[in-house]
């Protein structure tokens, strides 16, 4: 199959026009100009990349990771995402007590291995109870060598980030021991200070946890953790581009860092659903005017989409399309260590969108088949 845009955003370049080539789920090819022969399917009003990958998400299309039965769930939230655009996505999980999350681990680990998940993202328990955010704070713990082995163990290698608070007693050994398991430490939820979050960083941890977001916050003379993690090139730094988490100052403020920005959704079950009341984890929510809070107006999650975060950053934060677009595929996809996903490059699985008007999504390929509207 040889598909031709208008536009193509390349991993390194961006091609006016381009073409990308597909054979058997995967693409063999991307090149600028005219397409080597007739293509199959062409778009040049629009603008080619790759399918967006959600590293951060807790649900949607009224259903949530946490939910009891995890095959239906997870289902039901893929779906949803991937009519926005988005290919690969990552479940995550607020936080719970340990045997439950033992058993919706163990639930999810299947549906990772079976492919229709990227991996497992434990947001919790190992958080601060002062930046709690929509977290229940009866269930907070320290971590601790045994429990952190436990819930990894139960994951079979599908566990892939662990946010933590590094600040908390064994806090820099849970995160070597995380990274010692293969999965990305993130700082998040988190009360450390400056000095404290560079030894997380130099312990291992190579992620910060929606960004500014449930975090001590910068003061000139205690800069917190939120600069320690973005004037870094190794870390990754996630941000919700919504217009409720963050200004749009401080979104082209993180992307203009020298970290690694990464567009996450921390979308919960009313993403893509009717507004109302929802539960994240053991908390009561109320979705009303696009946004998702607790009964004491604490934030709690998000109803968003990538694909609407792309065109936030773009169309309100003044961001350029090919870096907001690299926020929401290449970024994320390195940053757990997706090595065939997030680019349109030779040997990648093929996944594809068709950005139409206003940067809106109006084609969908995954693994080389077109997804139905």
């Amino acid at each position: 199959m040889l598909i031709s845009g208008g536009t193509v955003i390349a991993p390194d370049a961006v091609y006016s026009p381009g073409w990308v080539d597909i054979r058997a789920g995967r693409i063999v090819g991307c090149g600028a100009g005219e397409p080597p022969r007739e293509p199959d399917f062409s778009f040049p009003e629009c603008t080619l990349a790759a399918g967006y990958v959600d590293i951060h998400t807790h649900g949607g299309g009224g259903s949530s990771f946490n939910d009891q039965d995890s095959a239906v769930a997870a289902a039901q939230i893929a779906a949803t995402h991937r009519a926005h655009g988005t290919t690969t996505l990552m479940a995550s999980l607020v936080t719970a007590p340990l045997d439950e999350f033992e058993r919706t681990v163990a639930a999810l680990a299947g549906l990772v291995e079976q492919g229709l998940l990227a991996g497992i993202h434990l947001e919790g328990p190992w958080l601060s109870p002062a930046h709690r955010g929509a977290h229940d704070e009866n269930l907070l713990r320290t971590p601790d060598a045994e429990s952190i082995d436990r819930i990894m163990r139960v994951g079979r290698g599908t566990v892939r980030m662990v946010t933590i608070a590094p600040e908390l007693e064994g806090g820099l050994a849970a995160v070597r021991q995380i990274v010692g398991f293969g999965a990305v430490a993130a700082v998040g939820h988190t009360d450390a200070n400056y000095d404290m979050t560079r030894q997380a960083i130099a312990a291992g941890a190579t992620a910060g946890t929606h960004v500014f977001n449930a975090m001590r916050q910068i003061h000139h003379r205690e800069p917190g953790p939120a600069l320690a993690l973005l004037e870094d090139p190794t870390v990754f730094a996630e941000l919700i581009a919504d217009g409720v988490h963050l200004h749009p100052a401080i979104v082209r403020f993180i992307i203009e860092s020298p970290s690694r920005p990464v567009f996450v959704t921390d979308a919960m079950a009313a993403a893509g659903a009717d507004e109302g009341d929802y539960k994240l984890g053991a908390l009561d929510v109320s979705v009303s005017g696009g946004q998702a809070r607790l009964a004491d107006g604490t934030i709690a999650g998000s109803v968003l989409t990538l694909s609407e975060a792309v065109r936030y950053a773009v169309h309100t934060a003044g961001v350029p399309v090919e870096v907001a677009v690299r926020a929401a595929t290449q970024n994320p996809a390195d940053m757990i260590g997706l090595a065939d996903r997030g680019r349109l490059a030779p040997g990648n699985r093929a996944d594809l969108i068709v950005l139409g008007t206003g940067l809106q999504v109006t084609a969908t390929l995954q693994a080389g088949l077109w997804c139905e509207a």
